[in-house]
């Protein structure tokens, strides 16, 4: 009786070469942009507490309802969540070991997040996130640098038709004054409501206006606007914001109608959009988010941030023209004959620790079908061992993607040779030899 193959979960998908060294490529950039405004890396645990998610995202919301990974620990019946998202997490870090007492801290990380939903393009159950968090920052300049970093991003990755959209959710009383505005409106209309929007109507109406139903967008749009219910404070604030945005001359749109799906957002709000990837379009996301530190315990603490989607940014990068990289390989080392395995790696090793990439050729076959190996591989020097390169102590140098004849060179003259014919040079640049 055969048995069929285990495959991946669905919607957690193989990153396979050559599509990781472009994932390589990104993270290396990324940690090179989040550094040039100061940002340095945290790493928190993959698995936290449910009960963290249920008090930082909210009861009601699709999130903690329908798509959470929670579970229970069978050792020790903990109730545990695969993190859907990174800020609660972080949030939970910079309480706990008290990161504030230190001062405003600039924090990002990367990392897989989970959620159970149909898999579609643009949306997995095991999707990657890049996280940005300012945490302790209460003025609006901070609301404008992430919105900046954003843009260069962008521009960093040659991406374009990207837009901003940005509200204001307001503070939370402007939102209570808002909240019962909504629910009179949306009660008068009850009978037009679908399923879910009639459930979040008494606990929490604001969600009703982020709903995707085609059929609800004519009510939501005759909706009360928060921006109506902004006080003095707040409204100044958004229009600091606005007007930094505009110095640095980032174009934006101001959407009333976008809210967060996340419960903890408060006055700015924020998302990067583009036409180029569908129904999945949002690319980045974020705001303010003031009142997460006493909602999970600790001191009240002022903070704002944003998430970009890594597949999502990787697949408009490659609708732009990003491409992944070829991998960069030095030297082949083609060898055969007795002796010939040991002299190689011994060479290889001493290559390698002088700054080159090298393959030694494994599973034998003649010189011919070596060198298509070594042609196929992409390297730029051919290095070759045979038995009388053995018994002399040389080895025969072949460039492979620069004009220049092969020739036999002593081992302690390897690392000079190979440097010279990566520049293209026959002059010496100072390169040491091989013992």
């Amino acid at each position: 009786m055969s048995q069929k193959g285990i495959r991946g979960v669905r919607g957690m998908n193989d990153i396979l070469p050559p599509e990781s060294l472009l994932w390589n490529e990104f993270e290396a950039l990324v940690h090179s942009w989040a550094a040039a405004y100061g940002y340095r890396p945290l790493r928190t645990p993959i698995v936290e507490q449910t009960a963290l998610f249920k008090r930082a995202i909210g009861e009601v919301t699709d999130i903690v309802e329908k798509e959470m990974y929670a579970f229970e620990d069978a050792l020790n019946g903990e109730h545990l969540t695969l993190r859907p998202e990174g800020t609660a997490g972080c949030v939970r870090a910079a309480i706990e070991h008290n990161l504030l007492h230190q001062g405003p801290q600039r924090l990002y990380y990367w990392g897989p997040m989970f959620r159970h939903e149909r898999p579609q393009k643009g949306r997995y159950r095991q999707f990657h996130q890049i996280g940005v968090e300012a945490l302790g920052f209460a003025d609006p300049e901070i609301d404008a640098e992430l919105i900046v970093m954003g843009a260069r991003l962008w521009d960093d990755l040659g991406i374009t038709d990207v837009r901003l959209e940005i509200n204001s959710l307001g503070d939370p009383e402007e939102r209570a004054a808002h909240r019962e505005a909504l629910v009179a409106y949306f009660t008068a209309h009850q009978d037009e409501l679908d399923e879910d929007s009639r459930r979040r109507l008494s606990r929490n109406p604001l969600r009703i206006l982020d709903s995707k139903n085609p059929a609800m967008q004519p009510l939501i749009e005759e909706a009360p606007r928060l921006l109506d219910y902004l006080g003095a404070e707040t409204r100044a604030h958004f229009d600091a914001v606005l007007a930094l945005i505009e110095a640095a001359g980032i174009p934006y749109r101001i959407n009333p109608r976008l809210v967060r799906g996340l419960d903890y957002y408060n006055r700015t709000v924020f998302e990067w959009v583009t036409p180029k990837l569908g129904a999945q379009g949002t690319i980045c996301a974020g705001g303010r988010y003031d009142g997460l530190f006493a909602q999970l315990g600790g001191k009240p603490a002022p903070a704002a941030g944003f998430a970009l989607g890594v597949e999502r940014v990787l697949a408009l990068w490659e609708a732009c023209g990003g491409e992944p990289p070829q991998p960069e390989l030095d030297v082949y080392l083609v060898h055969q004959g007795e002796g010939s395995a040991p002299a190689a790696f011994r060479l290889a090793e001493a290559l390698r620790s002088s700054g080159f990439s090298v393959i030694v050729h494994a599973g034998g076959g003649s010189f011919k079908s070596q060198m298509k190996r070594a042609d196929a591989s992409g390297a730029e020097v051919a290095v070759i061992l045979g038995e009388s390169e053995l018994a002399s102590e040389t080895a025969t140098v072949k460039p492979l993607r620069r004009p220049g004849a092969q020739r036999q060179v002593p081992w302690t003259q390897l690392e000079e040779v190979v440097a010279h014919i990566q520049l293209g040079s026959e002059e010496s640049d100072g390169a040491g030899t091989l013992a």
